[in-house]
């Protein structure tokens, strides 16, 4: 038998109630933004009571930190662990992102928040310099004379990409990748050999 606790409507409810907070904290923190949802509106949604949220997380802050670590606890895995591609086909693919996403949710919380210290922003500039050290990574197995400084343009060039998009409401990642090719091919010498092949930028 389970342990139960009461919601907010008075429904008996079971052990999944950290889920649900998170589940609704996804949706609500994506369409409305951190600061304009508040905790009695994320309790009802999560159908929990706030000391039952309150129990799980220890502040709001705590759960914003949270929300941003369920995205992508392995950064880009589905891009950078794929053995189908080579190196260079890898980075590029980085930038096949669907015209329709959010935008970035590390972007949408650092800039909404408008403090560094908070432990949500300290985590998203955490997880961007992963992405530029993964960028990075790669570049180094593409033959890139200077990996790390590859890594630093590409990962601008993808927030940028993910920023422009949002703005314009158009999507800028083609162009992008464009750019990123002509990037990552003069930063590999040509000695690198059968990487540095002029494939088609993924779409």
């Amino acid at each position: 038998m389970t342990e139960l606790e009461k919601g907010p409507t008075g429904r008996r409810r079971g052990r999944g109630a950290r889920e649900r907070i998170l589940g609704a904290s996804q949706r609500l923190f994506r369409e409305q933004g951190v600061n304009r949802t508040g905790m009695d509106q994320l309790c009802a949604a999560a159908e929990v009571s706030k000391r039952t949220a309150y129990q799980h997380f220890t502040s709001k802050d705590e759960l914003v930190a949270e929300y941003l670590r369920r995205f992508d606890p392995s950064v880009l895995s589905d891009v950078f662990d794929r053995t189908d591609l080579t190196p260079r086909e890898r980075l590029l693919a980085a930038f096949d992102v669907p015209p329709d996403s959010p935008l970035c949710p590390y972007i949408a919380v650092a800039v909404e928040l408008h403090d560094p210290r908070h432990p949500a922003s300290q985590y998203a500039r955490e997880y961007k310099k992963a992405v530029a050290a993964r960028l990075a990574d790669t570049a180094r197995e593409a033959g890139a004379a200077d990996p790390e400084q590859l890594g630093e343009h590409l990962a601008l060039l993808l927030d940028g990409a993910a920023a422009r998009t949002r703005v314009l409401d158009a999507d800028a990642f083609p162009t992008a990748a464009a750019i990123a090719a002509v990037l990552i091919d003069n930063a590999i010498p040509a000695t690198a050999g059968g990487d540095r092949r002029r494939e088609d930028v993924p779409r």
